[in-house]
């Protein structure tokens, strides 16, 4: 795509995680970001000009009205993804859905049955899946199948502030949530969809968990195991087990300082920006017509593992999804 052709870009809110995904827009070819929506005007100006983005709007409504704007970055609570997912869509615009796009199969069902209504593309955004060590990690665990376990492990120490939206169950929020679910995704990627599923859950108060752990068994006997949380020590890492040797991604989910390693040797992994990749992906989709790399069967059946997962740990009971 020409720059004359690029798709233009508008950003839901000022939230923080906006900083990522404008520098994977810098680096990407294809996107151009013209305009933020923000309830409150002054703040939406600050970061307009902080970020040199052209257009303020003084609400989401007027963001989604805008024209100029063809697709719209999502980047709200958890519990406001498919709310205002839908509206966008709506309104006409294709959308990027900050991950994770729901906890519950019904909404994400709803979510992409908007999209086909106006003919619209909606995407879960897990930009981890568009680094080159996913791809890589992918490539191997191939190679040494038969997979036999697959491990994955997401969390870091988060300050108990009533005021993140992190810790507030009325916006789903919680550790399965905000970093276990890329543990899943893992897990999935490499092992297709769980059979049955176990998990425990330490609460962390307002009905949210700071702790989370979960058992998958995939077909074929695969096991997955991952854990995540809030009061732990930085960590994260993605090992796959198999027949034919044992794969370690050292920093799988952002990618900063990839490492992946095959029995223990190192394997070459080339350093990009993962949100730049997932914004040309989705973006050039947009333009030429096909489907990203990642839709509805994906994020479906990301919400139908954690809403087993949640149900697992309340009942104590393995679940066997529909």
């Amino acid at each position: 795509m020409t720059a004359e052709g690029a798709v233009r870009w508008g950003i839901l809110s000022t939230a923080r995680i906006n900083a990522k995904l404008l520098a994977g827009a810098r680096e990407a070819g294809g996107v151009e970001v013209v305009a933020v929506g923000s309830r409150d005007r002054a703040r939406g100006e600050a970061f307009a000009a902080e970020h040199g983005i052209g257009r303020v709007h003084g609400s989401y409504e007027d963001l989604l009205a805008d024209e100029h704007v063809e697709a719209v970055y999502v980047p709200l609570p958890n519990s406001l993804h498919v709310e205002w997912s839908v509206k966008a869509l709506e309104a006409g615009k294709h959308v990027l859905c900050e991950k994770p796009l729901t906890r519950r199969v019904a909404d994400a069902e709803a979510a992409f049955d908007a999209a086909e209504r106006a003919g619209r593309l909606l995407m879960e955004a897990f930009m981890w899946r568009y680094h080159p060590q996913t791809v890589a990690l992918v490539r191997l665990a191939e190679e040494i199948a038969p997979l036999r376990v697959v491990r994955a492990a997401f969390g870091f120490p988060l300050p108990a502030d009533p005021a993140n939206v992190r810790w507030q169950g009325g916006l789903d929020g919680g550790s399965l949530m905000d970093v276990g679910c890329y543990c899943v995704s893992a897990l999935r990627l490499l092992a297709g969809e769980p059979e049955r599923l176990s998990a425990e859950a330490v609460a962390g108060g307002d009905g949210v968990d700071k702790r989370f752990a979960g058992v998958l068994r995939f077909g074929g006997g695969v096991l997955g195991m991952f854990d995540c949380g809030f009061d732990v020590s930085p960590r994260g890492a993605i090992e796959v087990v198999g027949g034919g040797g044992s794969l370690i991604a050292h920093d799988p989910w952002h990618g900063v300082a990839p490492r992946l390693t095959r029995d223990g040797e190192a394997v070459p992994v080339e350093a990009r920006n993962p949100y730049a990749l997932e914004l040309e992906d989705l973006s050039a989709a947009i333009r030429e017509g096909h489907a990203p790399r990642l839709g509805r069967a994906d994020a479906v059946g990301q919400a139908r593992a954690i809403e087993a997962l949640y149900a697992a740990a309340d009942s104590g009971c393995a679940i066997t999804p529909p």
